[in-house]
This record gives C-alpha cells, structure tokens and sequence, in this order.
C-alpha cells in the first residue's frame, strides 16, 4: 500500500515538473520569438512606392503614407544612442514616446561601425540586441526606423583596427555590418529603409593613409570617405560598386526594405564640391533618394532647384532639414515648396520635449523650439490633407 502511494505520488510530481517544463519552454520559445524581430502586429502596414514612382503608400489599405519624422542622431546631453539604450533604456522609450506624440511616422537612427563589430568578422550580439528592443518599441508606436549605418560620429569609438584597413577590407567590414543589422531587421514592416552610410563621398585627390573622415561639425564627424586613392577610376563607378556590395549584404536576408543613401545637396556633378554620389548616376542602385538640405536665407530657390536636380524617377525624401541657414519662416515655406519634389521629410529631435526649452536664453534652444513648434504646425496640415 505504501508502495503504491509513493508510486502514485512520484507521477504527480513527474506530470508537475513536464507541465512546469512545457510552460517554461513556451515562455522562452515566446520570448525568442518576440525579440528576433520576425512576428509583427498586423496594425503594422509595409510601405512601398506608388505606382507613380513618386510618392509613398501603405501596401494593404493603399493609403498614402507622407514620411515626417526626425533624426535621433544624439540627445540633449550628446550622447549617441548606444551610449545608453543599455543602461537607460527608459529615456529610449520616453523619447520615442515624445516623437511619436509631436507627430513623427519616421524615425531615423543613426549606427556607429565601432559599436557594432567587434573585429573584422565579429559583429557585437549585445548591440544587436538592444536594436531588436528598437524595433520593438516602434512598432509598439507605429513608427518606422530610417536606419543609417557605418557611422563614425565620434572618433574615440572608432576602432584603431578599422582605420588601418584598405579599401577592400574595409568594405568587408561594412558590407559584414549590414548583413548583421539586416539579419535582426528581415522583412520587417516597421523598416522604412536602410541608409548605407551618412554623407559618403569619393575624393578627387589622394588621401593620406588612415584619414577616412571629413571635417568635424561641433565635434561629430559625419561625412566620411569610402575610398582613398581614385586610382583613375570614375569617381561615381567607385560609388556603385561600394552600393552594389552592401546592397548585396544586406538582400541576403531582407528582400524587402527600402536601401537608400544619405547624400550631400552637393552631390551633383556641375558643383566643384560633388560628393561623387551624383543621383544621376548612382540613382538606379537605390531604391529611394534622400538628400540632406538646410535652407539659406533669400536662396530658397536655390534649394528647389538642388531638389529638382535629384528627380531621377524615384521618391525624394528630405532626410535632414533645420533652421541653421535660415529663419524658421523660410524653413516653413522650404517645406511647403518641396511638396512639388519630395514625398517626405524629416528634421531633429534631440531628447527634449518643447516646454523644456521655454525660457531658455541659448540661440540652440530657442531655435529647436522654433523648429519644434514648425514641425507640429506643418504636422498637423499634413494629417488634415495627406496621412
């Protein structure tokens, strides 16, 4: 009889421990689930172009779909994103929150090479674990994510093995990268697209050994070369093929998303200050053209014609705007004039909420609160005749 009882007991704890055990796993098969970036919520619609290659629309509803957004290239402390999506991912998802409450749909977020790849060959699985939780988090808020990548913004988290690289190997490394960051980021909907680099450009003269980057912009570097040495070569057949290559990287694993650049207004050919990347030329390798323009004061003109320059047939979107050059009225009708060449736009956001630079007597705030009281105006006219 004791036998028995024990017996019967033993099974109760062995049926116990396999529900346990059956629970447990689905947690963790959920949670895996979740975080490798491949489940999405159906309220979720992929972008893609328009049958008049001009602007943008849902795939499922058809609706159009205006991209108006920010960079979140730093916060109000300076920091890149990954100086604190581990330690502080609150303020990530407060200024998410904050975006998205302003108005955004786009978001662009801006990847350092240095904190993603370990060693030529070894890209860092934490880094690409706090970009799952990114992605996440938009879709949690309907945003899309411009992803621009390879940056080198600050120079003490660029690698000293890096910089020591020729130009093959450090387009392996880039081309490594990409196939990291689209491997997390496949097919998902909440990608608006992949911006292969900020502001490349491919040097006329020779640069010296190790001199990848341009000239700092209040300490961050933000135009980088992707070459040193032409060697004879059409500077814009050097571009292709360097497009061609993370193209192909990251098509490995995401077919979908749209690969653009982040091009300099300066990219055409008859400027003395080409970057190389003329649209002309280069424009059929991407699937979208996105230029950088800050108006100048009495040359609004100026910056319509740089637009039309880059009409090659596909959808123009404005990837970097704000007052530098110009009052926040110019930069107000810059953005109504554009509607006749681009589909989308997308200013700054850097942590702080509008109120919080009330008062405030620096010439940076009381310009960002400016921009950031013109982009809820704008915002809400778009919503009245567009979204």
């Amino acid at each position: 009889m004791i036998i028995l009882k024990v017996k019967k007991q033993i099974k109760i704890l062995v049926t116990e421990k396999l529900v346990i055990y059956w629970w447990v796993t689905f947690f963790i098969v959920t949670l895996d689930i979740l975080f490798s970036g491949q489940v999405f919520s159906s309220d979720v619609e992929r972008i893609r172009i328009s049958k008049d290659n001009f602007s943008f629309i849902l795939e499922k509803s058809e609706r159009a779909f205006i991209p108006w957004g920010f960079n979140y290239d730093h916060d109000e402390k300076g920091r890149l994103i990954e100086d604190y999506w581990g330690n502080e991912w609150d303020k990530v998802e407060e200024d998410f929150q904050e975006m998205k409450e302003l108005s955004a749909n786009v978001v662009r977020i801006h990847l350092q090479l240095g904190k993603f790849m370990l060693s030529p060959e070894k890209p860092n699985k934490s880094a690409l674990r706090q970009l799952k939780k990114v992605l996440i988090l938009a879709k949690k808020l309907n945003l899309r994510l411009d992803i621009t990548g390879l940056g080198c913004y600050l120079k003490q988290y660029v690698p000293d093995w890096y910089d020591k690289l020729g130009e093959k190997e450090r387009w392996n490394v880039q081309a490594k990268f990409w196939e990291a960051i689209a491997k997390v980021c496949a097919n998902n909907p909440v990608i608006f697209c992949y911006d292969l680099m900020n502001e490349p450009v491919v040097p006329v003269d020779k640069r010296e050994s190790g001199n990848w980057l341009g000239g700092d912009f209040a300490g961050y570097y933000y135009v980088q070369f992707i070459t040193l040495n032409q060697e004879n070569r059409p500077r814009q057949e050097i571009a292709r093929q360097w497009i061609r290559q993370l193209k192909t990287a990251i098509r490995k694993y995401d077919t979908r998303s749209f690969i653009t650049v982040g091009m300099l207004p300066s990219s055409m050919k008859n400027n003395e200050f080409n970057s190389g990347f003329n649209p002309k030329e280069i424009g059929d390798e991407l699937d979208i053209i996105c230029v950088h323009i800050y108006p100048k004061s009495g040359e609004l003109q100026k910056s319509m014609e740089t637009l039309r320059e880059y009409s090659v047939g596909k959808p123009i979107v404005i990837e970097e705007m704000f007052p530098l050059n110009c009052s926040i009225n110019d930069l107000g009708k810059f953005i109504d004039d554009s509607k006749q060449f681009a589909s989308g736009r997308i200013g700054f956001y850097w942590g702080k909420k509008p109120e919080e630079y009330n008062g405030s007597k620096e010439i940076a705030d009381i310009l960002t609160l400016d921009w950031l009281r013109l982009f809820e105006k704008k915002a809400k006219t778009f919503a009245k005749n567009e979204f």
